[in-house]
């Protein structure tokens, strides 16, 4: 991803604990859910309790769209933030344990590390144009203004 889109993304997600996760339930319908989130490594951490029901959906299919919390008013400092992609769960002891190690989540739990396809980070420039910037894997960063 773009450096400068990584890191505000990474920012914006940073800001508050929890945000909003769209999973998809057996019959394709969305189901959103709140979620706290890592970044580490440069790469988007899920973490979730055993049987919970967005992990259940993740692990039957894998698609998830996530939204930045927007914080408190209307000033969306860093602007709106959304990333979509597929979770893949983590089923390495190793790999879930230096995860352990970092964040310190309650025992036992899921863990997905994510594979993005998309993150869209909406913002408004000089209090007249509304901005929409769109990254997708192997493509730059498109940019579109409107008044």
């Amino acid at each position: 991803m773009e450096p400068e889109l990584a890191k505000t993304s990474e920012e914006r997600f940073g800001a508050f604990t929890h945000h909003v996760l769209a999973t998809l339930r057996k019959d394709g319908s969305p189901r959103t859910t709140g979620l706290e989130v890592r970044f580490l490594g440069g790469e988007l951490w899920l973490g979730m309790m055993p049987g919970s029901v967005k992990a259940l959906d993740l692990l039957r299919d894998g698609r998830f769209a996530l939204q930045a919390n927007p914080g408190e008013g209307q000033s969306m400092g860093g602007g709106d933030i959304r990333i979509a992609g597929r979770a893949v769960e983590v089923t390495d002891p190793a790999r879930k344990a230096a995860y352990s190690e970092e964040v310190e989540p309650p025992e036992p739990f899921h863990l997905f590390r994510t594979e993005v396809t998309e993150v869209v980070r909406t913002f408004v420039e000089d209090e007249k144009y509304l901005v929409v910037q769109v990254w997708r894997p192997g493509a730059p960063v498109r940019t579109l203004k409107r008044t």
